[in-house]
């Protein structure tokens, strides 16, 4: 990728002198994005829309859905704010030791079992490997899922405990790499999403393109889900790429900004729409704060013990069932 050329500076710079010229009145500044869509609120809001006027559709589980097509949410990451839900307990360590997982480059689910965390217990049981014609795959081998495209894009996957040290395209590492020397650049992205690998994986990924946005010394991310259950999964990946964008953020020596949040096909289970009627009578408390207790240098160094999650008060749990 080249530097910015001539014409690319003096359009920076003419954007500059508008952007100074508009901010001399704040009163004049215009706000593009609708205030239902950001924050917990934001999510609530989606929530009641898709349970009011969702289209019900069949779905590869057979339970059934009530969803819309691609609604945006939009969470400030700023002053340490981290946008885990207060309307329902939502489960912080298992995010934490999930998106570590994902790091590492692991596709094991038993390694996450072993920390009594079983988001992906049912995924990679002997049933529903079998019932994908998985037959020779040991239980628990996920296939070339989230953590493999991230570190290892483009390598031949042959089995979850094959070491893949050096192979394929270290998409997580390229990432914070441009962040560091090429900040501006608009090419920083992770994509999930491997055609070549799709029928290998024990469930395509849903959410399947992130990209980093850096702009007055603050670290932003956007995540493209695909397939977004807003009960169960949604809550989960909202605090997992904002835990990853502090992550970044911290490794790179720059602040936190925002976390975009756009969704292909997103929608409510059947079984779903007594609990989420429940949470959307709940008032959102103040979100609680993320603070990193330790200076991190590597990626790969993260641990679980590195994160504090301060004045979370969250309203009690609600039970869902898992569509699998």
């Amino acid at each position: 990728m080249d530097a910015p050329s001539s014409k690319d500076q003096k359009g920076d710079d003419e954007a500059t002198e508008i952007q100074n010229k508009n901010g001399e009145d704040e009163g004049q500044k215009f706000s593009y994005f609708p205030e239902h869509i950001y924050g917990e609120r934001g999510y609530l809001n989606l929530l009641r829309y898709i349970l009011s006027s969702g289209i019900p559709r069949n779905d590869r589980t057979g339970t059934g859905t009530w969803g819309v097509f691609g609604p945006q949410l939009r969470f400030s990451l700023r002053d340490g704010a981290f946008p885990l839900l207060t309307t329902k307990q939502v489960f912080f360590r298992g995010i934490v030791e999930e998106l570590l997982w994902f790091i590492r480059g692991s596709t094991d689910s038993r390694e996450l079992a072993a920390k009594n965390v079983h988001f992906w217990d049912a995924n990679g049981s002997r049933e529903f490997l079998d019932n994908l014609g998985f037959t020779d795959r040991e239980e628990g081998d996920l296939g070339p899922v989230y953590g493999f495209q991230w570190r290892h894009s483009g390598a031949d996957y042959v089995d979850c405990k094959t070491d893949y040290t050096g192979q394929g395209v270290d998409q997580l590492a390229e990432v914070i790499r441009l962040i560091r020397e090429r900040p501006w650049d608009r090419r920083i992205l992770i994509v999930a999403w491997n055609v070549r690998d799709l029928r290998k994986m024990a469930l395509p990924p849903c959410h399947c393109l992130v990209q980093f946005f850096v702009a007055n010394d603050e670290l932003s991310c956007q995540l493209y889900q695909r397939s977004g259950d807003m009960g169960l999964g949604v809550p989960f990946n909202i605090a997992s790429y904002a835990l990853l964008t502090y992550m970044i953020a911290h490794l790179t020596g720059l602040k936190t900004g925002e976390f975009v949040h756009t969704i292909g096909d997103a929608h409510i289970y059947f079984n779903h729409r007594d609990a989420l009627s429940e949470q959307v009578k709940r008032e959102p408390r103040p979100c609680p704060k993320l603070r990193i207790n330790r200076q991190v240098t590597d990626i790969n160094d993260f641990k679980y013990e590195d994160f504090e999650l301060v004045d979370y008060k969250p309203y009690p749990k609600l039970k869902m069932k898992m569509a699998v």
